[in-house]
């Protein structure tokens, strides 16, 4: 009775009122059409003013609330809220989508930027983070992203008149953006004292670096740089919302409601107040502006638009209106006139016109309005508030009847009856009540019964009778007018309702969707006459359907236009419109109905609506959309896996394994065809040979020589393959978690390119297009994805939902390669290109039926055309998106089409392979696949005849033809047909038996088969047998004559070896019979094993069952006879190894010893002691499911659930062998056997039907072919060796600076946060005089250079460091300029210091510390360096590790790449042409990653290693190899498109070779590569195996290697003790065969070379030891460049008293003193402990140096003599000090203590006294200027003052306040509390030192800075100037004499820099 189709008539969008105002700004423009372009809820909307005609773009589905406006005025781009919130680029002329970007941005997008050029966007999210993004829209890429800011950011903007550089602003705060590589560096503005940080609403650019900003309290901040330089104050009464720059200017707009114009240097030119005008109102504010000539555009937060024209300012044009806030609810339409009345929270209640789309009237009540009524006659309006009350109001003057309040809460529904007499109110309290309309609306009746709200009601049309609705979904009736509720339902039986709006009961059942909530349809309008009716609910859709509409789920069109929830829709009284509304505050778009216009539906998406009701699927159709391809476990699972069973590879690993066999196996053939779940998957190569797939691998196959070669990159079932136009390369896509698509070389079979990343779960379509470059895809995820790609590049170019439903196959258009088609079920869509995303378009059906199941397409002759096959046997003829008509073609599914010069060819169901001319108008010729056709020369048997046709494929005057039976076939075109290959047929193939003599063997699968197989080279099937029922198992007899066959029904049969007919059959079981075994020998007894637990024997010569073996407690998987035959050893389900004796069955107990000693005559079982080694580590996921042993009992082969199959060395005893393991199979690996004479491995793999031949190749006899076996997958188990350095660098942890702790033990309260005591004279309340009698306060610090007028410093500037970071860092010292300059690195400084000179130049951007440098060897790119740093998280944001590439000479920035390498990027390496860079993290993963780094783009990155690789190079002549070293690992890298494919080293050829610790690389010629090793050997590498060991090329690790690109010749440095003959540094030959020895003179015990380069005959190292050294190398001379402290901290600063000389004592036990004025080391004394503080004599003759185990020695400086030493102390000396007066000597230590010694009494150094309760460790001490008092800070944040030498305290405050000290180096007390910032409240300033001059003090802290104050600085927080270079931890910091310099000591970095102090002129 109900029909259940959609309805015929279309409803399209013509109009839309309003304009989103609140919470938006700038969101209005002019186009260069003169057009205005805006937007409204979720449509953009294009007015032309001229026309009153509104266009509209619809590709959002939620509320757009951000549009930037392209600088070429055609353009709009525009940003939506959502989950998944995406941005379009449209058209604004054509409204078309451009270009669609997502995948990025959550919750919403906030602001949207155009930059100068047009080709890129900026986007801000509405994150936590408000990412900011910036985009190559018409790519769709993005090209970098950053945290944009904590709070919100309001507006963004480029800087139009400087390249790469952005504005952003928002709530407190202004950032200025550069971007360069993918990185964006925000720098903060600085308000300063110009102007009041707050927040900043827009914002507009100008030129020299200006930038103007409007703020929240109505001035306009004006910005130079990234400082605040003027504001202008008062520019607007309140905040500014918009600013809008244009040629003439700029225009602001705020929220006073006045539009201000100024000039291009913001001088004002005139004010419009809308306020004031006509239009205007009280409380107008302006949330946008346009200027344009002489036209200004505003947008209100009331969503009006005005247009005003500059010389009649005071008239300004409304344009448009719409409610503005909160909901709208109310909605009436006038029953005779088009009218329309709305009311809104905005409490405004607003007449409409139908016609021409204008506000007719306008008034505005007390209370937010709810709903509506029009009486019948039209007379009267009525309004229900929010408060309970109604209104009614005459229509025609709004003017008042009554107000009535009879409730407390809001009314929602109010209805007139159809007589016109009564008035039926609706309240949320549950009630209705009825008024009578002409006794001046008393009240005459209520309704009680609902529970709940009510939400519609709807009258009869006698008046009679009222039914409503309430939110509990409850429908009830009511007898007017008194309200008495009708139970009795029969009385309703023929009450005609007079409208219907209620949206629960029968007629209207079929607008719920099947699994709905009550509440989501808010509202419902019939259409009587048009019998459809319109539905709006909480998702924003408009829905169409049929009335009446009685069944659940009924099909619709459905409409998007609105955001969250559509409040309510109503027809207009000639049923022409529906009007909707949104509480959106918008009244939306009146719809028209437009009957039968074949327009696209609204871009309805999935409204099933045209799909009424669907045919049965063909049964092999449906078959196939219920394979699931998901799998339990991946192998992408593997690692993971793995490193979760780590306890037992560490219990393994301490084993000695049982190595790997030395024989393996290569794959020689397989026999399968993957037919029955893919299709077109067969192909012609340009060299005549067939491409196609099956499991895991790509065939190539020869038909001339019955050979196959096979591309073996995937490691699960390939589901589809494609074929490049020019027939040599083929994509192929898989099965995985994150599955990838390979392109692959026929001819090598290596592969192009790896496509992966978008494809969950599997890849089932790709096609090239013609040109090809692109590739499309299709996942098999719930939405299958379809991916569109630039697949040489690897890059992503498009993505897109595909469909719910499975999609078969996807088409590019050959002539348009942006366009794309793609058919599935229910599905036939056109795509075409939009930047990241695609646009599709569904097929139009029209009046000729419905959408088919589509499963094959192909274009045609045009563009415009194309061609696809039905599931019902038609092929669909289409032009553009419409279908024209279509032909039968096939019985049954069409599953294959191919598309010729002239014509089709088709192939289907039925089996019939079709010829059509090139219209389908006749078919040509018709093939039929039949057994009478099979030509001679066949290599098997056609299963059966007719069999359904997949793939179809034509050249070299042949149709290949694919079956689903897994046969492949030529045709020729003469009709004899040629069977190729072929292969069981869908289900799982698990019985396999080889012949005993003869290279055949037998196989038996779940497709009811039995078949057998030549294994000889003819390679084909012999013969086949159809089964009752599916089989598991077979076996031969021992003379070969008989087969055994077990059935899964439990029944078993015995057939004839040679004719396959039954000589026997018996059925004794239910269950499958899961192994079957003949006795050896003469076969005299047959063993049946089946899955209900038991064993049977029979005699085979008597038939009979002789006994039956019990005990076993699950099912039997393995079954296997001793040489006599009289044992029988089980395995089954339950890991248990049982054995039983024949012929009874009884069951023996066989100790595990005894086992290995009886000879079995064969042995396929997985368990017992001898297997134990094949079980992997991850043994819970995975089974071993089948096992053979070789007839010499020396190798087992396996195979497990993963797909591998694996060899082990027999016995395989100890857990965990190691073995060679082969991928080709994809999941299952069922079934393993050798033949008979142990050439051939046969493997059957399960679900992937195939059967594999692979050869036997025995060690030693192998040709030099490639193996092509991984090995074990688990790292050998001895260490790969051991080294202290090696583990120091493995293990260290990088500190992040922003993240660092205080070095120092600290206790007690921060300075900044103690109380301050009050003062003796607060205390007593005296007040002092200001001006005093007393004497003035003396100095604070005594001031050396008195006589000059002091000039305060104002800037410091690095002028040198000492010091390089070679302890944990390598291959980091480089030539430049033919080894004029040396590049290396220390602390977060690049140094490129000048070998002449000895000046130093620096690179300073790194905000940490780098961790790796190299150079680009390319011409191209001379003097470019990279270099990597540590950092946080991989946020991208400013702290995430980074790598900048950057010019040496000028130190400019060329990139900076932020990256995923959490930690930081520990080695860098340049390609061949320069042009690529490849990093490695230091994250847990160990990534390694390619960028092109000069735009910035990643090109791939994968994880490297579990464990930490230490170096990764580029080969010198290779963009795409490179290789990688580390703990117990070298890896050889190609890069493929986007992928990295990798190789573990092999160590295969080289006897007791093991892998070691791998540390350097170098290159040779012929593909050979050198690895050094932790052991001093160098391994030797030709392609990815072992060659050769260079056994102890040096006696310790080999840290480096250097290949010299123009001679070939190689120079390692390592760990070695000098000797006569060896050396650190040895320079090799291109082989590595001949090297000559190189000592360092350094004086060491060892040499550690850290770092080697080769320039024209000198050799530069770089030690472990913090020394750079150039070698000659024809004198062998050794020249020191540059000296450090090897090991930190450098505690201990002394600044000569009167020359540029200064000292520092370190960690490693060596004094140093260095000249400024020279810029080297003049000395350095090796003290034999490690040094803690050193301090001058005041004339500086003496030195005093205390130590970390307490001791303190004085030295003599001109002799370096001991002067004295003395050990009072048992820790360490934190401090020393030599008295002004060089009377005493002042040692403070850790032991809480200052000892004073009295110089005077000569070197015997007694101790004259001590200062008492010290209450913590000594940090600092000062001398007062007399030598009488002596100053402490300590480590609990107190300082004390203590006389000089009693070492009594001195408490007296005003005394303290008098003295004035000779030096200030404390970081405590009052003078300096301005000294600790708010950030510390982990980290602490470490050191200070005021300058002699007595006006500036700098200090040093544990974040690294160097911070200049003035001094004193006694205010909090106090202002200063920072510094960075240094690593975390600063820990000494002195002035030299005459305040020209500061030196500073580092802690981490062991590096001493020294910074020029700059004055401030005079």
């Amino acid at each position: 009775m109900a029909d259940r189709s959609a309805p015929s008539c279309h409803l399209r969008l013509e109009w839309v009122y309003g304009y989103r105002g609140h919470q938006c700004r700038n969101n209005l423009y002019y186009t260069a059409a003169k057009e205005i372009v805006y937007f409204v809820a979720g449509v953009g909307v294009v007015y032309s003013p001229r026309e009153h005609r509104q266009k509209f773009y619809l590709g959002h589905q939620d509320d757009i609330i951000s549009l930037a406006l392209h600088p070429e005025r055609v353009l709009v781009a525009t940003g939506q809220v959502g989950k998944e919130p995406y941005i379009c680029v449209w058209d604004s002329y054509t409204v078309q989508t451009i270009s669609v970007l997502k995948d990025v941005h959550t919750h919403g997008i906030a602001c949207l930027a155009f930059d100068l050029d047009g080709q890129r966007l900026v986007s801000v999210g509405l994150d936590s983070k408000n990412t900011v993004c910036i985009w190559d829209w018409r790519k769709g890429k993005l090209l970098s992203m950053a945290p944009g800011h904590t709070d919100r950011i309001f507006d963004i903007s480029w800087d139009l008149y400087q390249p790469n550089k952005l504005v952003s602003c928002g709530v407190k705060h202004i950032k200025f953006w550069s971007l360069c590589g993918n990185s964006l560096t925000p720098k903060r503005g600085v308000f300063g004292k110009t102007g009041d940080l707050q927040t900043i609403l827009c914002l507009a650019c100008a030129r020299d670096e200006v930038t103007y900003s409007g703020a929240l309290n109505g001035d306009i901040y004006v910005w130079k740089g990234i400082n605040l330089v003027r504001t202008i104050q008062g520019a607007h009464a309140a905040g500014i919302f918009s600013m809008n720059a244009c040629e003439e200017g700029f225009a602001t707009g705020g929220r006073d409601g006045c539009v201000r114009l100024w000039d291009l240097n913001f001088k004002p030119i005139t004010v419009i107040d809308l306020r004031e005008t006509d239009q205007g109102y009280k409380g107008l504010s302006v949330r946008s502006v346009c200027w344009r000539g002489d036209h200004i555009l505003v947008g209100t937060q009331d969503s009006e638009i005005f247009e005003i024209v500059v010389h009649e300012r005071n008239k300004p044009f409304l344009i448009m209106q719409g409610h503005c806030e909160g909901e709208l609810w109310a909605l009436a339409v006038h029953p005779t006139k088009p009218l329309a009345m709305t009311g809104s929270d905005d409490r405004s209640v607003r007449i409409w016109s139908l016609i021409d789309h204008a506000l007719i009237a306008r008034c505005n009540m007390e209370e937010p309005i709810r709903c509506a009524a029009v009486s019948t006659d039209g007379i009267h309006l009525a309004l229900g508030m929010k408060d309970g009350s109604f209104t009614v109001l005459r229509v025609r003057d709004m003017t008042e009847v009554v107000h009535i309040k009879d409730r407390k809460e809001a009314i929602h529904e109010l209805k007139y009856s159809p007589d016109g007499n009564f008035l039926a109110v609706g309240s949320n309290d549950s009630s209705v009540d009825i008024y009578g309309v002409v006794q001046r609306y008393k009240k005459v009746g209520e309704c009680i019964g609902s529970l709940s709200f009510i939400t519609h009601m709807d009258w009869s049309s006698d008046s009679k009778y009222l039914q409503t609705n309430d939110g509990n979904g409850k429908r009830l009736f009511y007898r007017m007018p008194n309200g008495k509720e009708v139970t009795n339902k029969e009385e309703l039986k023929g009450v005609q309702w007079a409208s219907w709006t209620c949206v629960s009961g029968l007629e209207v059942n079929g607008i719920w969707p099947k699994y709905s909530d009550i509440n989501d349809v808010n509202s419902v309008d019939a259409n009587f006459i048009g019998q459809v009716m319109v539905t709006a609910d909480d998702y924003g859709i408009v829905k169409l359907f049929r009335y009446p509409c009685l069944r659940k789920g009924a099909k619709f069109k459905k409409y998007l236009g609105h955001s969250a929830h559509v409040t309510n829709v109503r027809w207009s009284h000639d049923h022409q419109w529906v009007w909707k509304f949104v509480p959106d505050r918008k009244l939306k778009d009146s719809l028209h109905i437009a009957p039968q216009e074949s327009l696209v539906d609204s871009n309805s998406d999935d409204s099933d609506s045209d799909q009424s009701d669907v045919p049965e699927l063909d049964s092999e159709i449906e078959q196939e959309t219920q394979i699931t391809y998901r799998r339990q476990v991946y192998k992408e699972d593997l690692p993971q896996l793995k490193e979760q069973c780590k306890e037992k590879r560490k219990s393994a690993a301490s084993k000695r394994r049982e190595r790997a066999p030395g024989n393996s196996i290569r794959l020689h053939f397989v026999h399968g065809y993957r037919g029955y779940d893919c299709r077109s998957n067969l192909f012609y190569t340009q060299t005549g040979e067939i491409v196609y797939h099956v499991a895991a691998v790509g065939v190539v196959y020869n038909r001339q020589q019955n050979t196959q070669r096979f591309y073996l990159g995937h490691d699960d079932d390939i589901l589809c393959l494609a074929i490049h136009p020019l027939k040599d390369y083929v994509a192929t896509g898989q099965v995985g978690r994150d599955s990838s698509i390979h392109i692959w070389d026929t001819e090598t079979i290596k592969p192009l390119s790896v496509l992966k990343g978008y494809h969950q779960y599997g890849v089932c379509a790709v096609d090239f297009s013609a040109d090809g470059k692109r590739l499309a895809s299709v996942g098999i995820d719930d939405n299958h994805t379809i991916v569109l790609w630039d697949w040489k590049k690897g890059e992503k170019l498009s993505a897109v939902r595909g469909s719910k439903d499975k999609i078969f196959v996807v088409k590019i258009n050959p002539y348009m390669p942006d366009k794309l088609t793609t058919v599935g079920i229910k599905h036939m869509k056109f795509w075409r290109r939009a930047g990241g995303g695609l646009i599709g378009r569904k097929g139009c059906i029209g009046a000729l039926g419905r959408t088919d199941t589509m499963m094959c397409a192909v274009y045609g002759w045009t563009e415009e055309m194309a061609f696809s096959g039905t599931s019902t046997g038609d092929v669909c003829i289409w032009r553009d998106v419409f279908l024209i008509k279509t032909v039968k073609a096939h019985d049954g599914p069409v599953f294959s089409m191919h598309a010729l010069e002239k014509g089709f060819v088709t192939g289907g169901k039925d089996g019939v392979v079709a010829l059509w001319d090139d219209t389908f108008e006749r078919c040509l010729k018709t093939y039929a696949i039949k057994r009478a056709a099979l030509a001679p020369g066949s290599k098997g048997l056609l299963l059966e005849d007719n069999p359904s046709i997949r793939a179809i494929s034509l050249g070299h005057g042949h149709i290949l033809v694919g079956t689903k039976n897994g046969e492949i076939l030529e045709v020729d075109k003469s009709g004899p047909i040629t069977l190729l290959v072929q292969g069981h047929m869908e289900g799982e193939v698990w019985g396999l038996a080889t012949h005993p003599h003869l290279p055949i063997c037998a196989t038996v699968s779940d497709d009811k088969t039995l078949r057998i197989w030549d294994l000889s080279p003819s390679h084909c099937m012999l013969a086949v047998r159809k089964l009752k029922k599916g089989g598991r198992c077979c076996c031969f007899s021992p003379d070969g004559k008989a087969l055994a066959v077990g059935l899964n029904d439990g029944s078993f049969l015995i057939v004839n070896a040679d004719t396959l007919e039954d000589l026997v059959s018996f059925q004794h079981r239910k269950d499958v019979i899961s192994e079957i075994r003949f006795s050896p020998g003469a076969g005299k007894y047959l063993a049946v094993a089946s899955c209900d637990n038991f064993v049977d024997i029979y005699n085979v010569m008597s038939s009979k069952r002789v006994g039956i073996c019990k005990g076993a407690s699950s099912y039997i998987t393995h079954m296997d006879w001793d040489i006599r035959g009289k044992l029988l050893q089980v395995n089954t389900g339950a890991k248990e190894q049982l054995f039983f004796e024949a012929p009874r069955g009884k069951k023996q107990t066989i100790p595990s010893l005894e086992v290995e000693k009886i000879g079995w005559a064969s042995w396929t079982s997985v368990l017992g002691s001898c297997c134990e080694g094949i079980w992997p580590i991850i043994g819970e996921v995975t089974d071993v499911t089948a096992s053979c042993l070789t007839s010499d009992s020396k190798v087992l082969a396996t195979g497990d659930d993963f797909g591998f199959v694996k060899l082990f060395r027999y016995p395989a005893k100890g857990k965990f062998g190691k073995f060679k393991r082969y991928v080709a199979h994809s999941t299952h690996v069922t079934n393993v056997r050798w033949t008979c004479d142990d050439s051939l491995l046969v493997t059957v793999g399960g679900a992937d039907t195939s059967l594999m031949l692979w050869t036997y190749e025995i060690e030693g006899h192998r040709d030099s072919r490639q193996c092509d076996s991984e090995e074990s997958d688990l790292d050998s188990e001895e260490d790969g060796g051991y080294d202290s350095d090696v583990t120091r660098e493995n293990e260290i942890n990088y500190t992040i600076k922003a993240l660092s702790t205080n070095i120092r033990p600290m206790f007690g309260i921060k300075p900044h946060l103690q109380q301050k005591e009050p003062t003796l004279d607060e205390r007593q309340g005296v007040v002092r005089p200001p001006v005093s009698r007393a004497l003035p306060q003396p100095e604070k610090l005594q001031t050396n250079n008195v006589g000059k007028k002091k000039r305060p410093i104002e800037d410091l500037i690095l002028e040198l460091v000492f010091g390089y970071r070679g302890k944990d860092c390598r291959n980091n010292v480089h030539y430049l300029n033919d080894g004029a300059d040396v590049i290396y690195h220390t602390a977060s400084i690049g140094i490129l210091y000048n070998v002449a000179t000895g000046s130093q130049s620096f690179y300073q951007e790194h905000n940490d510390d780098i961790l790796c440098l190299t150079v680009n060897q390319h011409p191209k790119f001379t003097n470019i360096v990279a270099t990597g740093q540590v950092g946080d998280s991989a946020d991208m944001s400013a702290t995430a590790p980074s790598i900048h590439v950057w010019d040496a000479m000028n130190k400019q920035t060329l990139s900076v790449l932020r990256c995923y390498h959490s930690k930081g990027v520990c080695s860098v390496s340049f390609s061949a042409t320069g042009k690529l860079l490849l990093s490695v993290g230091l994250d847990p993963e160990h990534t390694i990653t390619i960028w092109k780094w000069q735009e910035g783009a990643k090109i791939a990155s994968r994880a490297g290693h579990n464990q930490r690789i230490f170096v990764a190079e580029f080969r010198p002549d290779s963009d795409t190899q490179f290789v990688s070293v580390g703990v117990k690992h070298v890896r050889f890298w190609t890069l493929a498109g986007r992928a990295l494919l990798s190789k573990k080293g092999l160590l295969s050829s080289i006897e007791d070779a093991r892998m070691q610790t791998m540390l350097s690389v170098a290159f040779g010629a012929n593909n050979l590569t050198f690895t050094g090793t932790i052991s001093g050997d160098v391994c030797v590498w030709k392609d990815h195996v072992l060659i050769r060991i260079v056994a102890k090329a040096h006696n310790g690790p080999v840290f480096t290697m250097y290949t010299t690109l123009r001679d070939g010749l190689i120079v390692t440095g390592g760990k070695e003790r000098p000797s006569k003959e060896g050396g650190a540094v040895k320079l090799w030959d291109q082989e590595l065969k001949r090297c000559r020895a190189f000592r360092l003179e350094t004086g060491q015990m060892t040499d550690c070379v850290r770092s080697v380069c080769r320039g024209k005959g000198k050799i530069l190292v770089g030690t472990r030891n913090a020394e750079i050294i150039e070698v000659g190398e024809k004198n062998a001379a050794c020249n020191i460049l540059i000296n450090g402290h090897m090991d930190g901290p450098i505690w201990g600063l002394a600044t000569h008293p009167s020359r540029d000389f200064f000292l520092s004592a370190a960690e490693d036990g060596t004094v140093r003193l260095w000249d400024i004025g020279e810029k080297k080391m003049l000395n350095k004394v090796s003290l034999g402990h490690a040094a803690r503080t050193v301090c001058y004599s005041p004339e500086g003759d003496m030195v005093a140096i205390g130590m970390k185990n307490g001791e303190f020695i004085i030295l003599l400086v001109t002799s370096l003599k001991i002067w004295g030493k003395k050990r009072d102390r048992r820790s360490a000396i934190q401090d020393i000090r030599f008295s002004p007066d060089s009377r005493y000597l002042a040692v403070g230590s850790s032991e809480n203590a200052v000892d004073f010694y009295d110089l005077t009494l000569g070197p015997t150094l007694n101790r004259v006294s001590y200062c008492k309760d010290i209450p913590s460790f000594v940090l600092q001490m000062d001398f007062s200027a007399d030598s009488s008092y002596l100053q402490v800070s300590t480590g609990s944040y107190k300082r004390q003052v203590y006389e000089v030498p009693s070492g009594k305290q001195l408490v007296d405050q005003a005394v303290i306040d008098r003295i004035t000290w000779a030096t200030w180096t404390s970081v405590l007390g009052d003078e300096v509390i301005g000294i600790w910032s708010r950030h510390a409240e982990k980290a602490d300033v470490n050191c200070a030192c005021v300058s002699h001059s007595g006006i500036n003090l700098v200090t040093g802290d544990d974040f690294g800075m160097v911070k200049l104050f003035d001094f004193p600085c006694p205010e909090k927080f106090a202002k200063h100037k920072r510094f960075l270079g240094h690593s975390a931890h600063l820990t000494n910091i002195r002035f030299t004499s005459g305040d020209r310099y500061v030196v500073s000591a580092g802690g981490d970095d062991c590096s001493l820099f020294v910074w020029k102090c700059v004055h401030m002129p005079h």
